[in-house]
């Protein structure tokens, strides 16, 4: 793009709309992708999950933007490649299905673990260590892959123009990195959000399957129900520390 074309397009009120609309659903996507990253992290000792987060939302970035410099080659993901049931499958669709499931399994596992402690180590064993520095990042690495092809046909569809898209998932990934931590140390401090953490990446893993299979299921909703469960569980949290003792 020349410099007159980018001046053009800094000038342009309906180009910065486009951002701001991008920018705010990029992050919207972005939270399932984040949750996972600091589940995962969770499992490391203390000393390597905040470069295991740097390192799997930095992994996310250069994914984001590879996948939207080939705009073609994603184009050509959404042709059907496959049947299945009747039902024809892209690429794109093969791509949420396997992620969908390895979600739900993931889940699942760890929300059994919780049940019954007793069974093998979970997610959230800060005792020790259960997976190593490299099967964390590349599991942070898979569901990079699924979030990324998600969060770049959704810029493709909001605008036109490549450096918008480009900005716009810079600033995202950014906002990501910074929250991370804060997020995952939250997390830690109040045990009784890992369910809630794990039901809705449960809740996302039938979405993007439903998704995969040609049934759309606005994400507002599920974001809508994390949050009211997140205020619910706000209140409790706030009933639990007034009804503790003083100095608890």
């Amino acid at each position: 793009m020349s410099l007159d074309s980018l001046t053009t397009l800094l000038s342009d009120p309906q180009a910065w709309a486009a951002f701001v609309t991008l920018v705010a659903l990029e992050i919207v996507l972005g939270i399932d992708n984040l949750l996972f990253v600091t589940i995962i992290t969770n499992r490391l000792p203390e000393e390597q999950r905040e470069r295991a987060r740097q390192i799997g939302i930095g992994m996310a970035l250069v994914l984001r933007l590879a996948l939207l410099f080939t705009i073609s080659a994603i184009a050509q993901m959404t042709a059907p490649v496959l049947t299945v049931w009747g039902q024809d499958l892209s690429w794109r669709d093969i791509i949420l299905i396997t992620g969908g499931f390895f979600l739900i399994w993931k889940a699942v596992k760890e929300i059994h673990h919780i049940i019954e402690p007793n069974e093998g180590d979970g997610l959230f064993d800060t005792k020790r260590a259960v997976i190593t520095f490299g099967s964390a990042v590349a599991q942070i690495l898979l569901i990079d892959l699924v979030f990324s092809v998600d969060s770049i046909l959704t810029a493709i569809g909001m605008t036109d123009h490549l450096p918008i898209m480009v900005a716009a998932i810079v600033l995202t990934v950014l906002v990501m990195l910074l929250a991370a931590t804060p997020l995952a140390n939250f997390i830690n401090a109040h045990p009784t959000l890992v369910i809630l953490a794990l039901g809705f990446l449960l809740m996302i893993g039938v979405v993007l399957i439903a998704d995969g299979f040609g049934t759309h299921i606005p994400k507002g909703y599920i974001y809508a129900a994390l949050a009211f469960a997140v205020a619910i569980e706000a209140l409790n949290m706030l009933s639990r520390r007034a009804k503790s003792p003083p100095g608890a």
